[in-house]
Parts: C-alpha cells; structure tokens; sequence
C-alpha cells in the first residue's frame, strides 16, 4: 500500500521523500545537433516542466543585411539554414520583387515550386532519419537517408550545390536552374524511385512494434494548446488541422495537392503527417514538369524604387516563414525574418511535460526545430 502523506510517500511503513531534479541538456547533444539548452524539471523520472533556451548562436543576419544591395542581401538569407536555405532565398526575393513590382516569368515561377518541393521532400526524409537516429533505431536512419540521397542529386543538378543552391534571383531564377527535357525525365523517374521506397519505409515503420509503442502518445499537444502556441505547419496539421499556406500562394494556382492531417497531436501523427507529405511533393512536382511552361526564366526589365516594408509569407517544410524588409536607394531596410521553430518552441516545451525523461527529447525533436535558423531572433522591450 502506497499513500501521500504532506508531501511524502510513505511504503511499507518507511518514508521516502519526493526532490525535483533538474536535467541540463546541451548545448550539445548527441541526439540534437543544433545550438540549444534544455532544462528538464523532473520527478522519479517524469518531466514536470521544461524549458528551452535559445540564442546561443546569433549570427546577426538581419543586421548584416542592413545596407546591402537587395540581391545581395537576397543571396545572405540563404544562410539563415543549411536545410531550408531555398525558402529564404525564396521568399527573400518575393519581398523584393513585391516592393518593386516586377513581374516573374511563368516558367520562372514553376521552376522555384519545383525547388522548394524539392527541399520539402528532403528536408522531410532528413526529419524520419533524424527522428530514428533518436528512437535508437539506425536501420530506419540509414535507409531513409539513402532514399533521400536521390533528391540531394536533384537539388545539385538543378543549383549546383547539396545546400544553399542559389536558384532563385530578383526576377526569376538563374539559367543554371532551367532544366532541358532529359533533367526532366530524371526528375519524374526520381519521382517513382520515391514513391515506391519511401511506401516500403512506412510500411516496415509503423509495423514495428517497438517503434509504435515509443511514438504513440508520446509528445501530445491538444488542438486548443496547438492553437495557443500558434504552432505552425506540419505541427499543425498533426493536430488534425487542415492549414497548409501553400493554399494561399499565387505560385500554387492550379496546382491539385491534398492536405495532409492526422489525429493526436504525438509523435505519431507528425511522422504520419510529413510522410504523407512526401507523397504529395511527388505529386506536385510531377504536375510541374508535366506542364513546364516555355518562356524566359528571368525577366531584368524593371527600374529600382524605394519602397516601405514589403512583407511576404511562404510555407516552407516546417512550416510558415515570415520575411519583410524596405527598400531605400536600392539597399535593405528594416529586415525581419521569422522562422517556422520560432512559433514551434513553446510547443516543444509543452510536448514532452508529463512524459519520462527518455521520451523527453523524442518529443522536443517531433516538431523538427531548427534552432540556428531561431538563432537570429531578438526580443526588445520598451522601458
């Protein structure tokens, strides 16, 4: 017989009192390679409360980019991320081009769709092999990162590079970036080999056993809480909430893709999630190379103007990404960028509470941060 008695637990006639331990994880950890600390507040092993400290690594980009050039300063945002550096570059140009007013070539705006699914699909495949490496389980690791070797090939036949590519450009994107009718057949067969090898990947994840019983339940949020937090992307539609801001993106019009949701808000269902995903990026880049327009790929008839902050959203693979900055003699402004984990951390924070301490960083990993992007955020207060 176990009881509580003034906050004490008293078994078999002995007393045994209850202490909170705190558990320091990193700022290096072997099971998240990026720059944050983690404080695990503990009892017998299961987390009472967490807290997440970034800012360990600021760069200070946006300062950087104060009084550049707008296409170079375009071309530093790809630093913000080695995984999403497409999407900076991406929608930094969106900015520039919406304070402008220049106009982007159709087969410019199919060729920048077709990168960023590019970088969804292998930023997707990063995040199962990631999620494995944590479930201890290495098998799953090295053979989704061996699928995902096919669209690092992609990504380097279409910007020349396995990270910051360099694809898009104030106007368009660059000539390197264009693909002739023998890279896009490529592309559609590369498309198959996915299809075909990341379904028998799922299907060999969710019939494991042990993997199931690790990841369900594990790290869940409520929708209200997901709500609350202002949890963003594939987080969200973990959530079973139908958001995806691809909807709202002109460069989408026309474009048949489904929403991918799952219910529960765990582990689960962002694995579930993300994995549909990948099926959908297939689909759209199939749809793209089966109806590549012809055209110019760049359009350079545009004067420079000076501009009040111009602000464009995107969504990139974990999630909406915020970019704005103003435009004075042809030089940046006022630049603020925010990340997808900027929104995502105080839910890491919730998802592992009331978990034991194992679980704990498998939870905080499920919402796939990316802290040295968050790493250019800073917080002023007005005295």
């Amino acid at each position: 017989m176990v009881t509580k008695i003034d906050g004490a637990t008293t078994c078999n006639d002995k007393e045994r009192q209850v202490f909170e331990t705190e558990i320091d994880m990193g700022t290096v950890h072997p099971a998240a390679l990026e720059p944050y600390r983690v404080r695990l507040f503990v009892e017998d092993e299961i987390v009472k409360d967490a807290e997440i400290t970034v800012g360990l690594n600021h760069r200070g980009i946006e300062r950087i980019m104060e009084g550049l050039p707008v296409e170079k300063a375009n071309a530093l945002t790809e630093k913000v991320c080695g995984i999403c550096s497409n999407g900076h570059i991406y929608n930094s140009c969106r900015v520039g081009e919406g304070a402008i007013g220049i106009d982007i070539p159709e087969r410019a705006i199919a060729l920048r769709v077709l990168a960023e699914e590019f970088e969804r699909l292998h930023s997707h495949m990063l995040y199962l092999g990631h999620g494995s490496e944590v479930l201890c389980h290495e098998t799953f690791a090295m053979r989704i990162f061996y699928i995902r070797e096919s669209i690092m090939e992609l990504l380097y036949m279409m910007g020349g590079n396995r990270v910051q590519y360099g694809i898009s450009v104030l106007g368009g994107v660059r000539p390197r970036a264009d693909l002739n009718l023998k890279e896009q057949q490529r592309v559609l067969d590369t498309m198959d080999y996915i299809d075909k090898h990341v379904a028998e990947f799922a299907e060999r994840f969710v019939a494991d056993p042990m993997v199931m019983s690790r990841i369900t339940g594990t790290g869940q949020l409520s929708k209200k809480q997901a709500q609350d937090l202002h949890v963003t992307g594939p987080s969200l539609r973990a959530q079973g909430i139908e958001y995806d801001y691809r909807t709202k993106m002109f460069e989408y019009d026309g474009v048949d893709f489904d929403i991918v949701t799952a219910d529960g808000g765990d582990v689960k269902a962002n694995i579930l999630v993300r994995v549909g995903e990948i099926f959908e990026s297939t689909k759209i880049v199939r749809q793209v190379i089966n109806n590549l327009p012809k055209g110019p790929i760049v359009n350079r008839d545009w004067e420079m103007v000076d501009s009040p902050v111009y602000k464009s959203y995107i969504e990139v693979p974990r999630g909406v990404c915020f970019h704005s900055y103003g435009l004075e003699d042809g030089k940046v402004r006022h630049s603020i960028i925010r990340t997808p984990s900027m929104s995502n951390i105080g839910a890491m924070q919730e998802a592992c509470i009331g978990h034991p301490l194992q679980d704990a960083q498998l939870a905080i990993v499920s919402c796939d941060p990316c802290f040295t992007c968050t790493d250019r955020a800073i917080q002023v207060i007005k005295l």
